[in-house]
């Protein structure tokens, strides 16, 4: 995801621009919608450059009204890097289409653990900030972006949350920067589930697909050079070579600090709206205020490649088990 040129640098939002195209910050930290573009259609070179700046000043940024096909928003997400294709898949994925993901296959998963998708749910989130993540953030080499775009969403609720993981690294105090820029966390995948009684079949599932992966705590972005805060509720497993009880406070604390609502930013969803975000610099929240709601809720997904997170000394993540750069 490399820098485009060619476009005219805005002074007042940071971004750069094109004709016809506007970008409109939404929140002082993080997001941005930008109108004046039709990404079903023919994108030149100089519009593909000012979505790219916006993305990477507001991290996330948001469109509206558009009329893309499965076709078409892989198209799109090619104009900024190489789609990720998945060995697997749920159902509800289009077959034909290996590059999209239907976020409807997750109510397939309790199912096949035998429980019910309310359940699953529960036990995997079951702490306030639990449900903050970046996609895949267990791989060695987690996507660089994600491009969501909705299909059917309900009349209220269903909105999701982003978080700017940068902000929230310039927040903290001097002393805590330094201490937090030479840590490494492992992340990993189904890190506090909290398993059934007895014999729990999706235990037996993490056990038999484990993915782990130390990542520095803090990351250097590789185009803006930004220090990341690179914690989330989904992943972490424990800040290494810090006791239990120590990496437990320091992670509580930087979570806290991760998701605090200034650096934040909720987007409701219409059918036809895109957000594509930054998911080196970002966390995001899914909904949970609709599961009780008799509504469907189908958004579809691309998710582009990236890089092996480098930390602040230089040294890249390493893979711990059951990851391998480039290979989905």
């Amino acid at each position: 995801m490399a820098m485009g040129r060619g476009t005219d640098r805005d002074a007042a939002n940071g971004t750069r621009r094109a004709p016809g195209i506007e970008v409109k910050p939404v929140a002082g930290h993080i997001g941005a919608e930008i109108t004046g573009v039709d990404l079903a259609g023919e994108l030149d070179d100089t519009v593909v450059a000012a979505i790219r700046a916006a993305l990477l000043r507001w991290k996330v940024v948001f469109f509206r009204e558009q009329r893309l096909d499965h076709a078409g928003h892989v198209t799109f997400a090619r104009r900024f890097g190489d789609p990720v294709v998945l060995r697997k898949r749920g159902s509800a994925s289009p077959p034909d289409v290996p590059e999209i993901e239907t976020t409807a296959d997750r109510l397939e998963l309790g199912g096949k653990f035998g429980m019910e998708h309310d359940e699953w749910l529960r036990r995997r989130r079951h702490t306030l900030l639990r449900g903050w993540h970046c996609d895949h953030g267990a791989r060695v080499d987690p996507p660089a972006a994600t491009i969501l775009r909705a299909e059917t969403v309900p009349p209220y609720g269903g909105d999701t949350t982003w978080s700017n993981l940068a902000a929230a690294y310039a927040g903290l105090s001097a002393p805590v920067r330094l201490f937090v820029d030479g840590l490494r966390a492992e992340h990993r995948l189904g890190v506090g589930y909290q398993p059934r009684h007895g014999d729990d079949a999706y235990v037996r599932h993490l056990l038999d697909h484990q993915v782990a992966s130390l990542h520095p705590l803090v990351r250097v972005h590789p185009e803006s050079g930004e220090r990341i805060l690179y914690v989330n509720g989904y992943y972490v497993e424990q800040i290494a070579d810090l006791s239990r009880a120590e990496s437990a406070a320091i992670l509580e604390m930087l979570l806290a600090e991760a998701t605090r609502p200034e650096y934040t930013v909720r987007f409701r969803w219409e059918p036809g709206s895109v957000a594509f975000w930054d998911n080196r610099a970002t966390i995001h929240l899914a909904p949970s205020d609709n599961t009780h709601l008799d509504f469907p809720r189908t958004m579809h997904r691309v998710m582009l490649t990236g890089e092996v997170p480098v930390g602040v000394d230089g040294k890249p993540s390493e893979p711990i088990v059951g990851t391998e750069v480039g290979r989905w």
